[in-house]
């Protein structure tokens, strides 16, 4: 035992003195390497920040919260039909889910699809109608002002609660509580600014302005069909799967839905979403990390190589290391430590390069999340390289190690 960690060491001092001696060509070596980490990483660093900061948006919002948005399937989609849920839907359940805790709606209407205007100024911004619970679901706090009340609904008042960028996009006071906007050709008054969120993907989350549900529907008039998002939690100790059945139960009444015939709505929570979000970036990151990876396969190639070069070239020197008592394993290990060193220098060097692109990247684009490097990508990095060192450094080290002193020692 103590034998072999001695023989190691000194075969470990070996390689890292060839590699000393000759730095221009190691350095050469590790260079497909560090190109392959180098790309690698810049995809993961890019695409795991997208992930975090998605997540991150999603955290904001409850985990025990449940959306039930219109569903279209592509048969429907290619008949020209398309689902929605109405307002009137988010009354009924409104009036019969006693179940829920909480049970909001988020709407949409052409009507408002205008914009805003203020003074000589107007944006397009988006225009929802929504009601107190709202905030509760999605986390909306005021910044300035207040939020959208019960009264405020009931009595179909036209005031408006807005997000922080639509004071710079109509020219708005610093504080502009008590402002009033024109929406549709309706006067809204200001009550209230949300705090700031970001930009999310080059989406400015900041850009919109809610108003009560009920005089959004009022405004548009008795034959709305406009889509609205239904939104509700439910009590504590409540039977979820039944309860869904129940919701279940009366939309598809109301839809007027045959047996046989699929939803055209479906629920979604926030994990759900979060699962799709990492479902789809962690596939993106792999696929395209493989295409980036092959790369580093020819950075392999390239160690191997090299190290048939230098066994080629040290012939006489491994004839005098035989002759003076080394055994064909510290021969082996010699090279085979040497192959994997050049591989880890060329992953650390690709890891910081890569690292410092990502964050190039994220400084440079408008709206680009930071770059974000997880544990697992990094052990994965120093893993591979590791491997690619022992895979492609065996054959040069076995070939090393097989040479036969005498013809060696007399290799010109």
């Amino acid at each position: 035992m103590f034998k072999s960690a001695i023989a190691i060491m000194e075969g470990t001092k070996a390689a890292l003195m060839a590699i000393k001696a000759n730095a221009m060509r190691s350095a050469l070596t590790c260079l497909g390497i560090i190109i392959g980490v180098a790309a690698v990483i810049t995809v993961v660093a890019v695409m795991q920040g997208f992930t975090k900061q998605i997540n991150d948006q999603l955290a904001d919002m409850a985990p025990d919260v449940t959306s039930i948005k219109p569903f279209t399937s592509i048969e429907q989609e290619m008949v020209g039909k398309n689902a929605k849920l109405t307002y009137s839907d988010f009354l009924t359940l409104k009036a019969r889910i006693k179940e829920a805790e909480t049970l909001t709606a988020l709407m949409f209407t052409w009507r408002f699809s205008g914009g805003a205007e203020y003074g000589n100024k107007s944006h397009s911004s988006r225009v929802m109608g929504t009601e107190q619970d709202y905030q509760k679901a999605y986390r909306t706090f005021p910044e300035l002002g207040r939020f959208i009340r019960t009264e405020d609904d009931e009595k179909r008042r036209r005031v408006a609660f807005i997000g922080p960028s639509i004071i710079e996009k109509l020219n708005l006071p610093d504080n502009p509580v008590g402002e009033y906007i024109k929406l549709g050709g309706e006067w809204f008054r200001i009550i209230g600014v949300a705090e700031k969120q970001g930009s999310l993907f080059g989406f400015d989350q900041d850009d919109y302005i809610n108003i009560p549900i009920s005089t959004m529907s009022a405004l548009e008039g008795a034959s709305s069909t406009s889509n609205v998002q239904i939104m509700f939690r439910l009590k504590e100790g409540v039977d979820e799967e039944l309860t869904l059945a129940k919701i279940t139960r009366i939309l598809r009444q109301l839809h007027k839905l045959k047996d046989g015939e699929e939803n055209d709505f479906e629920f979604e929570t926030a994990e759900r979403a979060r699962a799709n979000v990492d479902k789809f970036t962690g596939s993106a990151t792999a696929i395209t990390a493989g295409i980036v990876g092959i790369s580093l396969v020819v950075g392999g190639i390239g160690v191997m190589n090299i190290m048939l070069v230098s066994v080629t070239e040290r012939t006489r020197v491994i004839g005098t290391l035989k002759a003076l008592g080394a055994t064909p394993g510290f021969i082996m290990l010699q090279f085979l430590v040497e192959a994997v060193v050049l591989s880890l220098f060329g992953g650390l060097i690709g890891l910081a390069i890569g690292y410092g692109a990502a964050t190039f990247i994220s400084f440079i684009v408008p709206s680009m999340p930071d770059a974000y490097i997880p544990g697992w990508a990094v052990m994965l990095s120093f893993g591979f390289t590791s491997l690619i060192g022992i895979v492609f450094g065996l054959a040069p080290a076995i070939k090393a190690a097989r040479l036969n002193p005498i013809e060696a020692l007399r290799y010109e």
